[in-house]
């Protein structure tokens, strides 16, 4: 299964969910493949610590591949690395994809990450993407290469209402690009369930059909700690109340 952790807003959660949910399908004995696009690299930051600054290639060397032609093309599996963690891997992300970016739009390179992973697929039981806060090219081709998306919402009201031009994004993709590619569900996340304002505004999502995942994710300073030492939950503290609901919600994903 290919899966895509997408928002266009900033600050949502993105990287923490996409790794967090990688390393629980990793610890669970499922073989995965964590793919990093964002150039701020935060997933290949919280699965490799500083190691991430030197871990090479990865997903920009992957993508400037696909600019050259060669005889004998580079394996994907070429621009994978090792984590501490067992049977997870990572294709981390650098500041040079953005320096690819326009090049990659302007030659439409948009299908050569599903290809590559489609390559993979007898290699990896599951696959997670990280996405920019952004809808650019690769954000599109991480659409376009995966099975099912997962949108995380962070209880804004601004938030709700940028949501629904996202769901018409992912539409979009769908009948121009994907027709397999599913919105998985909406990831509720830094919950407070005594706050008033969080109740209300993802009642309102669930009043109006869409699909949002149980459990909702709590706000926990202890993401903040398990970011600094580069450790996902389940392997900082699997018996924290955060953990626990990280586990719940894979385990409530098709």
């Amino acid at each position: 299964m290919r899966r895509v952790v997408f928002n266009q807003k900033g600050g949502v959660g993105k990287s923490t969910i996409t790794a967090n949910l990688a390393a629980i399908a990793a610890q669970q004995g499922r073989r995965t493949l964590l793919v990093d696009l964002d150039r701020q690299g935060n997933s290949s930051r919280y699965v490799l610590g500083d190691a991430a600054d030197e871990a090479r290639p990865g997903a920009a060397e992957f993508f400037e591949s696909t600019l050259k032609f060669a005889l004998r093309p580079i394996k994907t599996s070429d621009f994978i690395v090792a984590t501490p963690w067992d049977n997870l891997h990572l294709m981390p992300a650098s500041g040079l994809l953005d320096e690819l970016h326009s090049k990659l739009e302007s030659r439409y390179k948009i299908y050569k990450l599903r290809d590559a992973l489609i390559e993979l697929s007898a290699a990896y039981d599951e696959v997670w993407i990280d996405t920019p806060p952004s809808l650019n090219f690769y954000t599109r081709s991480a659409l376009i290469a995966s099975q099912r998306c997962l949108i995380p919402f962070d209880c804004d009201d601004f938030s709700r209402r940028a949501l629904y031009d996202l769901l018409e994004n992912v539409k979009e993709i769908q009948a121009d690009h994907n027709p397999e590619l599913q919105v998985e569900g909406i990831v509720v996340n830094q919950f407070q369930a005594r706050a008033a304002l969080p109740q209300r505004t993802v009642q309102a999502l669930i009043d109006e059909g869409l699909p949002v995942l149980q459990p909702y994710l709590s706000a926990s300073v202890k993401i903040k700690e398990s970011h600094e030492l580069a450790r996902p939950m389940i392997h900082l503290d699997p018996r924290h109340k955060l953990t626990q609901e990280f586990v719940a919600l894979y385990a409530s994903l098709a």
